[in-house]
């Protein structure tokens, strides 16, 4: 149990928040040194009572900050610690930055489904064409994706809604720990899922304002579902290579 001090978390502070302090305050109470390993996320989450997404949240929050490094199939590693009267300082993550699209996007869709036109219709089926093409291609891109949600935004003819969401995908970029988590997900390969962009266009074609609303929200609130699957997916790919190379330098029987 912590003692209260400076590194307490405000009433306000989300969970992972509070998990990051709390990580925070073990580097600062000497609890792990530069180069020691913390304990794996489903420990921490054990440990902490919380949910792994929001033990991931936090971790990418202190490696954002430079306090730790996740390797990939290995876990995460102290790389330096607090210096004196430094705090913790947390950015838009890409939790919250999905829970806001969540909102502004499906409102968003359902107006959209009111005012579309029959040529935006045709916009939006090409675009989900192309994001067919740009999934099949070896470098993950996202362009016919952001097109995709901006063309729905103007689509709305609302201009409010058009900067708003810019301003999210903005952010996508911008912000440290949202650029990390995305940044990783592009290196586990993780791409649109045509499928769920494909039901949002019947909803608009079909004009149905409740039906475009529910098929953004189910397709925004799978994306960190895919984002979080994909990462561990490819995490634990990495660490049965590693695992097959070893037994293989040392005689043991290969693995399949």
């Amino acid at each position: 149990m912590f003692a209260v001090g400076k590194y307490d978390a405000p009433a306000n502070d989300r969970l992972y928040q509070r998990l990051a302090r709390r990580l925070f305050k073990e580097l600062v109470a000497g609890t792990y040194a530069i180069g020691d390993r913390l304990p794996a996320e489903r420990e921490l989450a054990i440990d902490y009572g919380a949910s792994r997404p929001a033990v991931r949240e936090a971790l990418i929050a202190l490696e954002v900050q430079g306090f730790i490094e996740v390797r990939v199939g290995s876990g995460a590693y102290v790389c330096r610690l607090p210096g004196q009267g430094e705090e913790p300082g947390f950015a838009i993550t890409a939790f919250e930055l999905t829970e806001a699209r969540i909102m502004f996007e499906g409102e968003a869709a359902a107006l959209a489904a009111v005012q579309i036109t029959d040529a935006e219709i045709d916009l939006l089926d090409g675009l989900v064409e192309a994001m067919t093409t740009e999934n099949l291609l070896t470098e993950v891109t996202e362009i016919a994706d952001r097109d995709f949600h901006m063309a729905i935004a103007k689509a709305t003819r609302n201009s409010g809604v058009v900067r708003t969401i810019e301003d999210l995908w903005h952010l996508r970029s911008t912000s440290p720990e949202c650029a990390l988590l995305h940044a990783k997900a592009r290196n586990a390969k993780v791409r649109p899922v045509v499928a769920e962009h494909a039901a949002i266009v019947d909803a608009l074609r079909a004009r149905d304002a409740a039906a475009a609303r529910s098929a953004m929200r189910a397709h925004l609130t799978s994306v960190m579902d895919h984002l979080l699957f994909q990462t561990e997916e490819m995490a634990m790919e990495q660490a049965r290579l590693a695992l097959a190379t070893t037994r293989q330098r040392y005689g043991g029987v290969p693995t399949n």
